[in-house]
C-alpha cells in the first residue's frame, strides 16, 4: 500500500485544533439539582428540591451507622415528606388506609417497604427520616443526597442510599 502525504492544509487545520484543545479551559460538568420524586393517593406526584425539602420541618437522629459507630443524622422525616405531597395521616388515618405502605426507591434499584402505619404518629413513636447531612457534614456522595435513615431497625436493610423516589401505594 502507497501512503499519501498530508496536504499542509490538512495539517494545518490538525494543528489549530490540537492547540485549541489543549488551551480551552476546562468543561465544568453541570450538576443536576437533585429532586426526590414523592407519589401519593390518587396518582398524585410532586418533585421536591432541596429548597422545598429546606422548607419542611428538621429533626436530627442518632443511630449507630453501618460499621457500629453512633453518628447524628439530620433530616426530614418520612411523615413530612408525604404528608407535604398530600397523603393521608393523622385522625383520618383508618380502614383501608391502613392497608397502604410506602415504597423506598434507591437510584440503582434497590427498594423497601414501610407500613404505612409504621411512620403514623397515632401508631408508633418511630422516626424514620430522609438525612441529607451526618455529623453535620453533607452525606458523601456514595449516600447521598439523601439517605433514609430508620435507627431502630436491627439491620440497616431499609438505609436506603441515593433516595430519587418515595411512592405511597395501596395494597388493595
Amino acid at each position: 500500500m502507497r501512503s499519501l502525504p498530508l496536504s499542509p492544509l490538512l495539517l494545518c487545520c490538525l494543528w489549530i485544533a490540537a492547540a485549541a484543545q489543549s488551551t480551552s479551559p476546562p468543561q465544568q460538568k453541570s450538576a443536576a439539582i437533585p429532586s426526590l420524586a414523592v407519589e401519593v393517593q390518587g396518582g398524585k406526584n410532586l418533585p421536591l428540591t432541596v429548597a422545598d425539602l429546606a422548607k419542611l420541618p428538621r429533626k436530627e437522629v442518632k443511630a449507630k451507622d453501618r460499621d457500629g459507630k453512633e453518628a447524628t443524622y439530620s433530616g426530614v422525616e418520612l411523615l413530612e415528606i408525604l404528608l407535604a405531597a398530600g397523603a393521608i395521616f393523622g385522625k383520618e388515618f383508618r380502614g383501608v388506609l391502613l392497608g397502604n405502605f410506602v415504597l423506598v426507591e434507591a437510584a440503582d434499584g434497590y427498594k423497601a417497604v414501610f407500613a404505612a402505619a409504621e411512620l403514623d404518629t397515632g401508631f408508633t413513636d418511630r422516626s424514620v427520616i430522609l438525612a441529607d447531612t451526618k455529623d453535620g457534614k453533607l452525606l458523601p456522595e456514595t449516600h447521598g443526597p439523601w439517605q433514609l435513615i430508620v435507627p431502630d431497625d436491627k439491620k440497616h436493610g431499609r438505609w436506603v442510599r441515593k433516595v430519587p423516589a418515595v411512592r405511597l401505594k395501596s395494597a388493595r
